[in-house]
């Protein structure tokens, strides 16, 4: 029987996400709270599955989630049960991957959406004549639908594929309610940092700006996340911090959502970011803000409205700006007061969920009639 067209029958939306809605990195947080949305929602226009393409154990064994993806596609659109998959990117290893899906799609005649959310994709995808740019920059071209997280990305691909221009759309990343009321840190004001520990989130910076700030009293500090764990609690107790910066290593949600219930600050000095789903958690709580205006973080954070700005790098700059932000309590309420409102009328997961609907809808229809 020849199949019904999309606007008769549900839709079918195959996502393609690290571990499927069960990892720690931002995008799978993301498509968790996503795929809950949508089940409280039901509709019958619509049918989503969220599948691993790298999974939550040793890389080793990615190419089993790789090849289960493959052949959901190629089953899906046997069956007629496939009309669009939607493809989160970030670079290295996720890009490999997602060549191969995208290439899969194609191959079958299944439109494909991108979802571009990786910090350094700017300088994982150069300009320089590869093999890998000129793949990366076939499989943009032939997207049925871009979605990028703000509007320095979206000027980024359109710059790469001039004619993919017209398919990028923004859809900023967005949070859930807070689970917890915010209570704050109490006497002592609390700094807190959520993320890998790299030096591409800037915590050498950060080390050195709490390093200037421990002749002043008030503040205590919580640098939290995985990465270099060892390493960093032994130059803070080197440096004689241990009894003001805490370093608990990677949290689960629930002692997140208790971090930030309990935080005054939250600081992120990256030297490059997409849109980090921290500061956006931040502000949701009321928390005040201190970070670098890297990726689409300025499209969120303004200087003095919303939070406070440094350079990437500069240690100087990261130590006044969170002084200023421990020793003015008024400074402090007023900035997180406003990210809390500008949160709560942006990025709530509502809306998101219906802006995601409608793009998948799109390229669904644009992919149909291309295809």
């Amino acid at each position: 029987m020849p199949e019904k067209p999309v606007a008769d029958r549900p839709l079918n939306i195959l996502v393609a996400t690290p571990a499927g809605g069960l990892g720690q990195g931002g995008i799978d947080r993301i498509m968790a709270a996503l795929k809950g949305v949508l089940e409280r929602q039901g509709g019958q226009d619509m049918r989503v599955r969220f599948l691993a393409t790298r999974g939550r154990g040793s890389i080793v064994f990615a190419w089993m989630h790789l090849l289960r993806f493959c052949l959901a596609i190629f089953f899906g659109r046997m069956r007629g049960e496939l009309d669009l998959v939607h493809v989160n990117l970030a670079s290295r290893g996720s890009t490999y991957r997602k060549l191969v899906i995208a290439a899969c799609a194609r191959l079958v005649g299944v439109p494909y959406l991108l979802h571009l959310h990786g910090a350094e994709y700017r300088s994982f995808w150069s300009t320089r004549d590869s093999i890998l740019n000129r793949a990366i920059r076939n499989m943009f071209s032939k997207a049925a639908g871009i979605i990028v997280l703000g509007s320095p990305w979206k000027a980024f691909v359109a710059e790469r594929v001039p004619e993919a221009a017209s398919r990028v759309v923004i859809v900023a990343n967005a949070v859930e309610p807070p689970r917890l009321p915010h209570v704050g840190g109490g006497e002592k004001v609390h700094i807190l940092f959520l993320g890998r520990i790299e030096d591409r989130k800037g915590v050498p910076q950060l080390v050195k700006a709490l390093t200037a700030m421990r002749g002043k009293d008030g503040w205590r500090a919580t640098i939290a996340g995985d990465g270099a764990v060892t390493e960093l609690r032994r130059e803070i107790d080197d440096l004689g911090l241990a009894d003001r910066v805490d370093v608990p290593g990677w949290l689960g949600p629930d002692d997140v959502a208790r971090l930030l219930s309990i935080s005054d600050i939250l600081t992120l000095p990256s030297f490059a970011e997409n849109l980090p789903m921290s500061v956006i958690e931040a502000m949701a709580y009321g928390l005040a803000v201190v970070v670098t205006p890297v990726g689409a973080v300025e499209d969120i954070i303004r200087h003095e409205e919303t939070g406070l700005l440094v350079p990437p790098g500069d240690d100087r700059a990261l130590s006044a700006a969170l002084l200023r932000m421990v020793e003015d309590a008024d400074l402090r309420q007023r900035l997180g007061v406003a990210g809390r409102v500008f949160q709560q009328k942006h990025l709530t997961i509502e809306p998101y969920a219906e802006q995601i609907r409608l793009v998948w809808k799109e390229a669904a229809h644009r992919g149909g009639e291309t295809g």
